[in-house]
């Protein structure tokens, strides 16, 4: 006979920890800084006098260019001029497009964390690469107008230098993202710094940075639209000159153009994209 298994008295359960209660200064905290969003908010809203009634007030000249906009112009004369423009725009945008490349991923191998450039390097690299991404293009366009005059060579080179900034950041992350493991065997091995990035780390990432530098051609083709406003070529030099002699026909052209330009570039790089095994 098998001797009878002793139960041992079950006690009870162990008390559960309680999450001490947050501190009142954290609450006095947080519900005043969420009262001060909302003070900048109101504050912003009625200082820009946002709302219907500033809505309501331009309703008519709104309308009339509505109805300008409907009825494009689709002489042959005119539809001449809007093809030169916009084969203008598209020659801007792969142009800054190269000197973006050009200049945007040596700044983000430098930036990238895993490719282990030295510190003075890397830190110089960053803060050129957010300065040129913190001036906008318009800006650039302005000094570069006043420099080498107006045309679409200063649209070219205000587009490249913003571009290769906002290039060096969003390379730099991609390459940072990539299998670590791959990277430090072939450092292991005894490689150099360029020999890892060019061998482990950059051919990890290559599908990632097509995609964004796809993705800065098209941001190229809307900021050579907003350049142009500027007289730095493009199909926007003709648009500020269509609006500011009352031209809505020629206007309604004009964005049509733009519509399609940027509609074709999307679709395309979509298309190159899907090949690369990028995420479209």
């Amino acid at each position: 006979m098998t001797a009878p298994e002793t139960v041992l008295p079950q006690g009870p359960p162990p008390p559960v920890p309680r999450r001490p209660p947050p501190p009142a200064g954290g609450r006095v905290a947080r519900w005043g800084g969420a009262s001060l969003v909302v003070l900048v908010v109101a504050w912003s809203v009625a200082g820009t006098d946002i709302g219907l009634g500033s809505l309501l007030e331009g309703r008519q000249a709104g309308l009339r260019m509505l109805r300008s906009f409907l009825t494009p112009d689709l002489s042959g004369e005119f539809l001449a001029v809007v093809a030169s423009a916009a084969v203008e725009t598209v020659q801007i945008s792969v142009s800054a497009l190269l000197l973006c490349v050009l200049l945007g991923l040596p700044l983000a191998a430098l930036i990238a964390g895993n490719v282990r450039a030295p510190r003075p390097v890397a830190a110089t690299a960053r803060v050129v690469a957010a300065g040129l991404r913190g001036i906008p293009e318009l800006l650039w366009a302005l000094l570069f107008v006043a420099t080498v005059g107006p045309g679409p060579a200063a649209g070219v080179y205000a587009i490249a230098l913003h571009g290769a900034g906002l290039l060096a950041k969003l390379c730099s992350e991609q390459l940072e993202a990539v299998d670590p493991a791959p990277v430090e065997a072939l450092r292991l091995t005894g490689a150099s710094r360029s020999a890892t990035a060019l061998l482990a780390t950059v051919p990890q990432a290559r599908s990632g940075i097509a995609s964004l530098v796809l993705y800065q051609w098209e941001c190229n083709i809307r900021a050579a639209t907003i350049v142009g406003l500027v007289s730095a070529g493009g199909i926007g030099q003709d648009l500020v000159i269509s609006l500011k002699l009352f031209r809505y026909s020629e206007a309604g052209t004009l964005v049509l153009a733009i519509v399609a330009i940027i509609l074709a570039v999307d679709f395309f790089s979509r298309l190159v994209r899907r090949r690369l095994g990028a995420a479209s």
